[in-house]
């Protein structure tokens, strides 16, 4: 039995170096992606990629897509994203559910990415534009994909679990 906890405790241990390092790489890989657009593509300056893909330089002072652009000032946005935070990890530390945790762990990793942005800026960079003919998709960052990832595991992780609900 007591290999059987050393076992165990060794997991542990190699599952929490595993989250130290995946949310590293994944805020360095979003602030290093803003910096290299802040100091490489002139602000509003659009970089054809594809027919629906361009990269850009843009600010968003707001939240999401721009709301509340300039009328919340930047540093309540932060209290609130460092609120939000605070919740999700006490979401996260209460959950029992294998892809709700790494859907919360990726939403918060994306959170604090755009925290650290907007308190070094004062806004977030924003530089990655889809389109498909006169439609236009806001522009977005990879925090906010990463996000976006998140919630999509927690949505599939409820229809899972009311799907098994139901049998």
């Amino acid at each position: 039995m007591r290999y059987v906890i050393v076992a165990m405790m060794q997991y542990h241990r190699l599952l929490r170096l595993n989250k130290i390092i995946t949310f590293i790489l994944l805020i360095f890989a979003d602030l290093f992606s803003k910096y290299l657009i802040f100091n490489f593509i002139d602000l509003f300056r659009f970089i054809k990629i594809t027919n629906f893909l361009d990269i850009t330089h843009i600010h968003n002072f707001g939240v999401s897509f721009g709301l509340f652009s300039e009328i919340i000032p930047s540093y309540i946005l932060i209290v609130i994203g460092l609120a939000v935070v605070c919740f999700l990890t006490y979401l996260l530390v209460n959950s029992r559910d294998d892809l709700e945790t790494w859907g919360l762990f990726i939403i918060i990793c994306g959170a604090i990415a755009n925290i650290v942005d907007r308190f070094m800026n004062g806004y977030v960079i924003d530089f990655i534009y889809f389109h498909v003919n006169q439609f236009y998709w806001p522009a977005f960052n990879f925090a906010d994909i990463y996000i976006s990832i998140g919630i999509i595991m927690i949505i599939l992780n409820m229809i899972n679990k009311i799907r098994n609900q139901k049998k």
